[in-house]
């Protein structure tokens, strides 16, 4: 290790994920009590941190080799952006999928320093690293909450907030807090309930430093344009036919600068209206020789008329298996795919069709979205798991034949987007294909749905189609008012998560494979008490 006093070769830049396993052993080298119970950051926590914020994550050198980190997150705390909270509520249990990167607010989750670099300077250059990357995103301030460390020692004659009185004029130095007032942060108050911590008996100093620099934001709003396409299902007598069908909605859907077109779930079984009759499980399995076909006309839709189209859903061969798949095309000719994940009794004993395991956010030009298959929406924790990983719109394209079942997914919509603060647009078939065994009927009304909140519709519905008739609902959405609400909303149901009752956990592939399960009991493994702003001694 260099040796003390050399400060001035301490370099700090951005973590990445290679850094991640020398991470996590720096992480319990600083807290060596805190890592025999386990309460340290995890592979899964790092990883989460640079999905959602990568420049966020800062570490500091010395001599080439990683001796300290800083963890941070951007929130949005509205107009009491001082009001109490704990550090498993602002950090959402320390995943970061929270992270608004709209909001003024850079927050201070971690400091850690290898005890050998002690007396370096490594946790102020990581202080100066973080004012940096503040005035860089043109934040109006950093916050951070530090636990009182030497309160337990005092709590018998002082209450917290006379502790930290005391500390601020000098007359008594705390660990952290002291530190920070040196770092040029300024005591707002003093928080109960931060974190289970006995040192500090629980309490946190909610410390903040304000950007000289900030200046407001400049430009309008960020709104976007749906059109959601209540599909006529008829009679048609080749490809071409449905192409031209399809294209008229989607080149009128371009006509009104449409930035996303939303198409119904298995619309592209009106194909099979020009063959001879077929067993459901034959009809879809027929169905799926035309992907390629399906995929490519909709893919120069998109890239023609510069628009973002979620092909409704199509039947797909995955191997032996058969998916019903959405195709997302993108303006620049991207194709996502998001199969299906829950298949209903009718689905897989009439069609044959299996779920698939991959849910993803689509960064679009202009929001982030997500897309899940008529039954999904009926699942909150498939909505809950998109909204935390960063969408914006919930895209549902939908198959029913009859009221009741449209109802299940209208009302399950509604509630998505109520609990996920989202907005939720949903879009189905109408009309009949009598010579089509298992879609001979439609029951369909196209919505888009919001919170429900002042900066809303007063129903929460922004738009709706009338039902069962050929249409193209057209709606405008304002992307900001779904943070203003997140942050300042008569509920904030994102901010109010119980995490310490409820823990969400992911078990998709992609989430298996860049995390580990935790293991430390039913709330997982949470770095309650490594991250609070706990500088090293002499840092």
């Amino acid at each position: 290790m260099a040796e003390k006093g050399r400060k001035n070769r301490v370099k700090v830049r951005d973590a990445n994920e290679r850094d991640i396993p020398e991470l996590v052993d720096l992480n319990r080298a600083a807290y060596p009590v805190l890592a025999t119970e386990n309460v340290v950051w995890s592979e899964a926590h790092l990883r989460s941190h640079q999905r959602v914020f990568p420049q966020g994550q800062l570490v500091a050198e010395v001599d080439g080799r990683i001796v300290g980190a800083a963890a941070s997150l951007v929130v949005d705390l509205g107009p009491d952006p001082l009001r109490h909270h704990t550090w498993a509520g602002i950090t959402d249990s320390g995943y970061f999928t929270n992270h608004d990167p709209l909001g003024d607010t850079l927050y201070g989750a971690d400091v850690y320093v290898h005890p050998d670099a002690r007396g370096l300077g490594v946790g102020a250059a990581l202080y100066d690293g973080r004012r940096r990357l503040c005035r860089r995103l043109n934040k109006r301030r950093i916050l951070a909450g530090g636990r009182l460390w030497n309160y337990d020692e005092y709590a018998h004659e002082l209450s917290p907030e006379e502790y930290a009185h005391r500390v601020t004029k000098g007359e008594i130095r705390d660990l952290v807090l002291s530190f920070q007032l040196r770092e040029g942060f300024v005591l707002r108050s003093v928080m109960p309930h931060y974190l289970s911590d006995p040192t500090s008996k629980n309490n946190a100093s909610l410390v903040e430093w304000v950007n000289p620099d900030y200046h407001p934001a400049k430009g309008g709003a960020r709104k976007v344009r749906l059109a959601c396409v209540q599909y006529q299902m008829r009679k048609i007598a080749s490809f071409e036919d449905f192409a031209q069908q399809v294209d008229y909605f989607v080149d009128t859907a371009a006509g009104y600068s449409a930035d996303f077109v939303l198409l119904p779930e298995l619309f592209s079984v009106q194909l099979l209206s020009q063959t001879e009759a077929l067993s459901p499980q034959e009809g879809m399995r027929r169905l799926a020789s035309y992907t390629i076909k399906f995929v490519r006309l909709m893919r120069e839709m998109a890239m023609k008329n510069a628009t973002t189209i979620i092909a409704g859903s199509h039947p797909v061969k995955k191997g032996k298996v058969l998916q019903n798949v959405s195709f997302v095309c993108l303006p620049s000719g991207e194709v996502v795919e998001q199969p299906k994940l829950h298949i209903t009794p009718n689905e897989a004993k009439s069609w044959g069709f299996k779920g698939g395991d991959s849910l993803q956010v689509v960064d679009t030009p202009t929001a982030k979205i997500g897309v899940l298959i008529c039954y999904d929406v009926e699942f909150p924790e498939a909505v809950r798991y998109l909204a935390d990983q960063g969408a914006e719109i919930i895209f549902v394209p939908y198959c029913t034949d009859n009221r009741q079942a449209y109802m299940r997914v209208r009302y399950c919509a509604q509630a998505r987007a109520i609990e996920n603060q989202v907005y939720v647009a949903i879009a189905g078939n109408v009309g009949n294909l009598p010579a089509v065994e298992n879609m001979d009927i439609q029951y369909g009304q196209a919505a888009v749905f919001t919170p429900s909140d002042f900066e809303f519709a007063r129903d929460g519905i922004a738009a709706e189609a009338d039902s069962n008739e050929e249409m193209l609902l057209i709606c405008d959405l304002d992307i900001d008012d779904l943070y203003e609400a997140r942050s300042d909303g008569s509920v904030t149901p994102r901010l109010d998560r119980r995490n310490d009752l409820f823990h969400f956990v992911s078990h998709l592939p992609e989430d298996r494979k860049r995390r580990e399960l935790p293991d430390s009991g039913p709330l997982g493994d949470q770095p309650q008490l490594a991250a609070a702003e706990l500088p090293a001694e002499d840092s």
